[in-house]
Protein backbone atom coordinates (compact mmCIF):
# COMPACT_ATOMS: atom_id res chain seq x y z
CA UNK A 1 0.00 0.00 0.00
CA UNK A 2 2.74 1.96 0.60
CA UNK A 3 4.45 2.15 -2.64
CA UNK A 4 0.79 2.91 -4.10
CA UNK A 5 0.55 5.90 -2.00
CA UNK A 6 3.55 6.90 -2.87
CA UNK A 7 2.78 6.55 -6.85
CA UNK A 8 -0.32 8.74 -6.56
CA UNK A 9 1.72 12.36 -5.78
CA UNK A 10 4.52 11.63 -8.26
CA UNK A 11 2.33 11.30 -10.81
CA UNK A 12 0.16 14.20 -9.90
CA UNK A 13 3.69 16.35 -9.90
CA UNK A 14 4.77 14.39 -13.55
CA UNK A 15 0.98 15.86 -14.78
CA UNK A 16 1.66 19.58 -13.23
CA UNK A 17 5.54 19.42 -15.38
CA UNK A 18 3.90 18.14 -18.27
CA UNK A 19 1.39 21.02 -18.46
CA UNK A 20 3.68 23.39 -17.15
CA UNK A 21 6.31 22.50 -20.04
CA UNK A 22 3.30 22.13 -22.90
CA UNK A 23 1.91 25.32 -21.56
CA UNK A 24 5.89 26.82 -21.89
CA UNK A 25 6.01 25.65 -25.48
CA UNK A 26 2.96 26.75 -26.39
CA UNK A 27 4.25 30.60 -25.71
CA UNK A 28 7.48 29.52 -27.79
CA UNK A 29 5.73 28.15 -31.03
CA UNK A 30 2.89 30.53 -30.94
CA UNK A 31 5.79 33.56 -30.57
CA UNK A 32 6.86 32.73 -34.11
CA UNK A 33 3.93 32.33 -35.73
CA UNK A 34 1.41 29.97 -37.17
CA UNK A 35 2.05 26.22 -35.16
CA UNK A 36 0.40 23.16 -34.05
CA UNK A 37 -0.17 20.99 -31.72
CA UNK A 38 2.87 18.61 -32.36
CA UNK A 39 5.21 21.34 -32.81
CA UNK A 40 4.07 22.17 -29.10
CA UNK A 41 4.34 18.80 -28.09
CA UNK A 42 7.57 18.41 -29.66
CA UNK A 43 8.91 21.55 -28.18
CA UNK A 44 7.74 20.39 -24.93
CA UNK A 45 9.55 17.26 -25.59
CA UNK A 46 6.17 15.03 -24.68
CA UNK A 47 4.21 13.07 -27.08
CA UNK A 48 1.16 14.02 -29.05
CA UNK A 49 -0.63 11.28 -26.71
CA UNK A 50 0.47 13.56 -23.55
CA UNK A 51 -0.81 16.97 -24.91
CA UNK A 52 -4.11 15.37 -25.39
CA UNK A 53 -4.20 14.45 -22.55
CA UNK A 54 -4.23 17.72 -20.72
CA UNK A 55 -4.83 19.86 -23.94
CA UNK A 56 -7.97 17.82 -25.88
CA UNK A 57 -8.05 21.33 -28.20
CA UNK A 58 -6.42 23.91 -29.37
CA UNK A 59 -8.65 26.42 -27.07
CA UNK A 60 -7.40 24.45 -24.10
CA UNK A 61 -3.84 25.24 -25.15
CA UNK A 62 -4.47 29.07 -25.81
CA UNK A 63 -6.37 28.72 -22.53
CA UNK A 64 -3.57 28.10 -20.72
CA UNK A 65 -1.07 30.37 -22.35
CA UNK A 66 -3.29 33.16 -21.63
CA UNK A 67 -3.32 31.73 -18.27
CA UNK A 68 0.38 32.32 -18.43
CA UNK A 69 0.13 35.34 -19.84
CA UNK A 70 -1.84 36.90 -16.94
CA UNK A 71 -0.38 35.30 -14.12
CA UNK A 72 3.26 35.90 -14.59
CA UNK A 73 3.24 38.91 -17.04
CA UNK A 74 -0.04 41.18 -15.91
CA UNK A 75 -1.02 40.98 -12.58
CA UNK A 76 2.42 42.08 -11.50
CA UNK A 77 1.42 45.47 -13.22
CA UNK A 78 -2.15 45.22 -12.15
CA UNK A 79 -0.53 45.07 -8.55
CA UNK A 80 1.73 47.88 -8.83
CA UNK A 81 -0.93 49.92 -9.98
CA UNK A 82 -2.68 49.82 -6.76
CA UNK A 83 -0.44 52.86 -5.55
CA UNK A 84 -0.70 54.70 -8.81
CA UNK A 85 -1.96 58.54 -8.57
CA UNK A 86 -3.42 58.24 -12.04
CA UNK A 87 -5.72 55.10 -11.74
CA UNK A 88 -7.80 56.04 -15.77
CA UNK A 89 -4.22 56.07 -16.61
CA UNK A 90 -2.87 52.88 -14.92
CA UNK A 91 -5.97 50.64 -16.15
CA UNK A 92 -4.80 52.03 -20.36
CA UNK A 93 -1.23 50.81 -19.36
CA UNK A 94 -2.72 47.63 -18.65
CA UNK A 95 -4.38 47.13 -21.55
CA UNK A 96 -1.97 48.27 -23.68
CA UNK A 97 0.67 46.11 -22.02
CA UNK A 98 -1.77 43.04 -22.37
CA UNK A 99 -1.73 43.99 -26.49
CA UNK A 100 1.57 43.65 -26.48
CA UNK A 101 2.01 40.33 -24.65
CA UNK A 102 -0.97 38.80 -26.86
CA UNK A 103 1.02 40.20 -30.11
CA UNK A 104 4.18 38.36 -29.09
CA UNK A 105 2.74 35.42 -29.51
CA UNK A 106 1.82 36.07 -32.95
CA UNK A 107 -0.03 33.18 -33.74
CA UNK A 108 -2.34 33.00 -30.66
CA UNK A 109 -5.08 35.24 -31.97
CA UNK A 110 -5.47 32.74 -34.97
CA UNK A 111 -4.59 29.12 -33.48
CA UNK A 112 -8.00 28.94 -31.77
CA UNK A 113 -11.14 28.85 -34.53
CA UNK A 114 -12.79 30.90 -31.35
CA UNK A 115 -10.13 32.98 -29.98
CA UNK A 116 -12.55 35.29 -29.08
CA UNK A 117 -14.47 33.11 -26.97
CA UNK A 118 -11.34 31.80 -24.94
CA UNK A 119 -10.03 35.29 -24.13
CA UNK A 120 -13.46 36.54 -22.66
CA UNK A 121 -13.59 33.59 -20.23
CA UNK A 122 -9.97 33.84 -19.03
CA UNK A 123 -10.34 37.65 -18.44
CA UNK A 124 -13.37 37.17 -16.64
CA UNK A 125 -11.30 35.94 -13.82
CA UNK A 126 -8.36 38.70 -14.01
CA UNK A 127 -11.14 41.17 -14.14
CA UNK A 128 -11.95 40.84 -10.30
CA UNK A 129 -8.24 42.23 -9.68
CA UNK A 130 -9.17 45.32 -12.24
CA UNK A 131 -12.08 45.81 -10.26
CA UNK A 132 -10.62 47.88 -7.27
CA UNK A 133 -8.86 50.32 -9.81
CA UNK A 134 -11.89 50.53 -11.82
CA UNK A 135 -13.74 51.45 -8.41
CA UNK A 136 -10.67 53.83 -7.85
CA UNK A 137 -10.88 55.89 -11.25
CA UNK A 138 -14.96 55.77 -10.94
CA UNK A 139 -14.55 57.74 -7.71
CA UNK A 140 -12.13 60.64 -8.56
CA UNK A 141 -14.70 61.12 -12.16
CA UNK A 142 -12.08 59.44 -14.30
CA UNK A 143 -14.15 56.97 -15.53
CA UNK A 144 -17.87 56.37 -16.20
CA UNK A 145 -19.78 55.48 -13.38
CA UNK A 146 -22.11 52.61 -15.12
CA UNK A 147 -19.41 51.06 -16.16
CA UNK A 148 -19.15 47.66 -14.80
CA UNK A 149 -16.71 44.96 -13.74
CA UNK A 150 -18.39 42.69 -15.95
CA UNK A 151 -17.99 45.35 -19.01
CA UNK A 152 -14.29 45.06 -18.62
CA UNK A 153 -13.42 41.77 -20.12
CA UNK A 154 -15.23 42.55 -23.12
CA UNK A 155 -14.09 45.71 -23.47
CA UNK A 156 -10.24 44.42 -23.48
CA UNK A 157 -11.45 41.46 -25.94
CA UNK A 158 -12.89 43.92 -28.64
CA UNK A 159 -9.35 45.84 -28.10
CA UNK A 160 -7.32 42.38 -28.42
CA UNK A 161 -9.68 41.12 -31.42
CA UNK A 162 -8.89 44.77 -33.70
CA UNK A 163 -5.77 45.09 -32.69
CA UNK A 164 -3.60 41.92 -31.25
CA UNK A 165 -3.00 40.89 -34.99
CA UNK A 166 0.83 40.68 -36.32
CA UNK A 167 0.08 43.63 -38.72
CA UNK A 168 -1.25 46.23 -36.06
CA UNK A 169 1.71 48.53 -35.46
CA UNK A 170 2.53 49.51 -31.75
CA UNK A 171 1.77 53.19 -32.87
CA UNK A 172 -1.68 52.34 -34.30
CA UNK A 173 -2.37 50.03 -31.22
CA UNK A 174 -1.19 53.09 -29.05
CA UNK A 175 -3.61 55.89 -30.99
CA UNK A 176 -6.62 53.50 -30.55
CA UNK A 177 -6.41 52.41 -27.14
CA UNK A 178 -6.32 56.00 -26.34
CA UNK A 179 -9.52 56.32 -28.38
CA UNK A 180 -11.28 53.45 -26.49
CA UNK A 181 -10.44 54.84 -23.34
CA UNK A 182 -11.57 58.56 -24.51
CA UNK A 183 -14.81 56.40 -24.58
CA UNK A 184 -14.40 55.98 -21.01
CA UNK A 185 -14.72 59.55 -20.09
CA UNK A 186 -17.28 60.61 -17.88
CA UNK A 187 -17.60 63.96 -19.16
CA UNK A 188 -18.96 63.48 -22.34
CA UNK A 189 -20.80 60.38 -21.64
CA UNK A 190 -23.95 59.26 -22.53
CA UNK A 191 -26.04 56.72 -20.66
CA UNK A 192 -25.09 53.11 -21.73
CA UNK A 193 -27.56 51.03 -23.30
CA UNK A 194 -28.95 47.88 -21.75
CA UNK A 195 -27.30 44.50 -22.28
CA UNK A 196 -30.46 42.36 -23.98
CA UNK A 197 -30.30 38.62 -23.27
CA UNK A 198 -31.33 37.47 -26.40
CA UNK A 199 -29.05 38.94 -28.62
CA UNK A 200 -25.52 37.61 -29.68
CA UNK A 201 -22.44 39.53 -27.90
CA UNK A 202 -18.90 40.15 -28.85
CA UNK A 203 -17.72 36.63 -28.48
CA UNK A 204 -20.29 34.91 -31.23
CA UNK A 205 -19.34 38.27 -33.39
CA UNK A 206 -15.66 37.85 -33.51
CA UNK A 207 -16.33 33.85 -33.88
CA UNK A 208 -18.26 34.08 -36.94
CA UNK A 209 -15.25 35.69 -38.82
CA UNK A 210 -13.80 33.00 -40.76
CA UNK A 211 -10.28 32.15 -39.73
CA UNK A 212 -9.10 33.07 -43.70
CA UNK A 213 -10.39 36.37 -42.59
CA UNK A 214 -8.93 36.72 -39.26
CA UNK A 215 -5.32 35.96 -40.85
CA UNK A 216 -5.90 38.02 -44.04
Amino acid sequence: MAITNDRVPRRRVDARSSVERITAAGRIVLGKGEGSLEQIAAEAGVGIATLYRHFPNREAVVRAVLDDILESDLLPLVERAADAPDTRQALQDIATRLLDLITEERGLVTFASNFADVAVDVLQHFSASLHPLLVRAQEAGEIRSDLTAEDIPHFLVMAVAGLALPSAAPSLRARFIALLFDSLDPASATPLPPLLADEEDLRAAVGNVSPDRRRG
